[in-house]
């Protein structure tokens, strides 16, 4: 007795008995439909690139395409058979007869009304002459439905044009509606109906398992936004590599919430530091912006090509990792967090400030822009608090198109320079905290630091100690003589040969911008401030 496996029915468990039956069928060779579909794949972009191999393995292997089911309803086959021969009737003319009833009455009436109503008055068997005929009761195949779907509506909609810019859906569809669509065009109209192909993967749980009710690993999008808001919603969507399956777990949208949060507080920021700036007055040109302010424009311009490439590609995944690395490392923790002391010390309408500010609101014009097609209620809540001040703005940043690269902000030697100067500056975080750790100083500013640079650095930084003091945020900075001993400092690794000496900076701690200074007390109109904030508030007439 042998024992094997038999197909069974999905929806009532019972064996299937098979039956052959005539059915209606589109050969793939006959016309060279196979041919010339293997063909339009090469001219379709695919994305990602494996779905290209994937449908042509299919096309190419794939038999004649069986196109009639056997229901009690659907989309009809409308052709007639004559009952005295068995001769097919299918013309132009019945198919434009049965196309206008439809039109009036709706395909239904292929079942409701009787063949002698179906067909144009006086037609007649073309092998007999007959004139009884039997309507066919097959429909189609449901796939060929959606297969024909770019000419129902890329076809009969004005706004529109075919061939379709992209058709995107789930990775089974390689079997489905782009399979579908492919040979229903490439056989009616010679041509793929669409110009790219982008396929995602299924949504999962965060071990990579099928989500299921009876397992109970189902999240329901009412649930995140209940708890999170549409917002991280969105942000999980775009932060996602869609091309595998997408995971999804509580941990997941926590750790997102936090990377929204992120982002959502980078905006208040910028936001709250252009008070009292108008563009149209306090704006300063290009070559008058101080160095630091020069480098966050070409970093700016950085993040707006890798949004647009990944954009373009439909890599929203690129757009959300360049866009949270932009907010968090070149922003937050580097030029905003050095930018604070000129924002909060200097007069309001100041050179150095409006230097600051001339970039601010370029960063978050631009940063609004790129964000609006992930975070769209973030950006417009954000462009309406700026426009609130600006009204010259449009009322919605969606009417905005995605930022162009300035050229004239591109500066590769600057960047080069400031690679070294980032690179010094980590270092000395390093000694920074070296010194924290063993209770020499508090805060940086408390520091007072000292530099050996090596060979090749000392053209390039000395005179600057000022601008070294102001990126590392300490009080003093001085760069050694040449042979001077700096016995206890710390050896740099970013900047091999570098040697940084943290001490306790000298003078007394400014009440107003926490800097340690000599000149502290000087001026009894204002003896709590150093010499920079007493002249400040001179300008500020205090």
């Amino acid at each position: 007795l042998a024992e094997h496996s038999y197909p069974h029915c999905w929806r009532c468990k019972k064996p299937v008995i098979f039956r052959a039956t005539e059915q209606w069928f589109i050969s793939m060779d006959k016309d060279g439909l196979r041919r010339k579909a293997l063909d339009w794949i090469d001219r379709v972009e695919w994305i990602p690139g494996w779905g290209r191999d994937r449908i042509h393995n299919m096309i190419a292997n794939r038999p004649d395409w069986c196109i009639s089911r056997q229901r009690s309803w659907g989309v009809p086959i409308t052709v007639f058979t004559c009952k005295d021969c068995g001769a097919l009737l299918a013309t132009p003319e019945t198919f434009a007869h049965v196309a206008e009833l439809f039109s009036a009455q709706g395909a239904d009436c292929w079942f409701a009304l009787p063949p002698e109503e179906l067909l144009p008055s006086g037609s007649r068997c073309s092998q007999c002459g007959g004139c009884h005929f039997a309507k066919e009761m097959d429909i189609l195949d449901v796939w060929f439905d959606s297969g024909v779907s770019h000419a129902a509506v890329l076809e009969a909609w004005p706004t529109l044009r075919a061939p379709a810019d992209l058709y995107l859906e789930g990775s089974d569809q390689h079997r489905g509606w782009f399979h579908s669509s492919l040979l229903a065009a490439v056989g009616t109209r010679d041509v793929a109906p669409y110009k790219s192909v982008l396929t995602h993967g299924f949504v999962v749980d965060g071990q990579g398992y099928k989500m299921s009710k009876s397992v109970g690993n189902v999240i329901a999008p009412e649930e995140i936004i209940r708890q999170y808001g549409a917002e991280v919603l969105r942000l999980w969507v775009s932060a996602e590599d869609y091309r595998d399956d997408i995971r999804i777990s509580p941990d997941i949208l926590k750790r997102l919430s936090e990377a929204y949060r992120r982002i959502r507080n980078t905006c208040r920021f910028l936001l709250g530091n252009l008070s009292g700036f108008d563009p149209t007055r306090h704006t300063v040109p290009y070559d008058q912006l101080q160095e630091l302010d020069r480098l966050a424009l070409h970093q700016l311009q950085d993040l707006m090509g890798e949004t647009r490439r990944a954009y373009e590609r439909f890599e929203f995944h690129r757009v959300y990792h360049a866009l949270h690395n932009y907010c968090v490392v070149d922003l937050s923790s580097f030029y905003l967090d050095i930018l604070k002391d000129r924002l909060y010390t200097a007069p309001a309408q100041s050179a150095e400030r409006c230097s600051a500010q001339t970039v601010l609101y370029e960063v978050l014009v631009t940063v609004l822009k790129i964000m609006a097609p992930i975070l769209s209620f973030t950006a417009d809540e954000a462009w309406w608090q700026l426009r609130a001040t600006h009204p010259d703005l449009p009322a919605s940043v969606h009417l905005e198109a995605l930022p162009d690269i300035n050229p004239a902000y591109q500066d590769e030697a600057l960047k080069e320079r400031w690679n070294t100067i980032l690179a010094l500056r980590s270092d000395v975080s390093r000694a920074l905290e070296t010194a924290r750790q063993a209770k020499v100083i508090g805060h940086s500013l408390d520091a007072r630091v000292t530099l050996g640079l090596p060979e090749g650095l000392e053209e390039a930084f000395v005179g600057q100690e000022e601008l070294l003091g102001t990126v590392c945020i300490v009080s003093q900075m001085t760069v050694a003589a040449d042979g001077e001993a700096l016995d206890g400092a710390v050896e740099g690794i970013a900047i091999p040969g570098l040697k940084i000496l943290v001490g306790v900076a000298e003078g007394a701690k400014c009440e107003r911008c926490w800097v340690w200074s000599n000149t502290v007390g000087r001026k009894a109109e204002h003896p709590t401030v150093c010499k920079r904030c007493r002249q400040a508030l001179t300008a500020m007439g205090h």
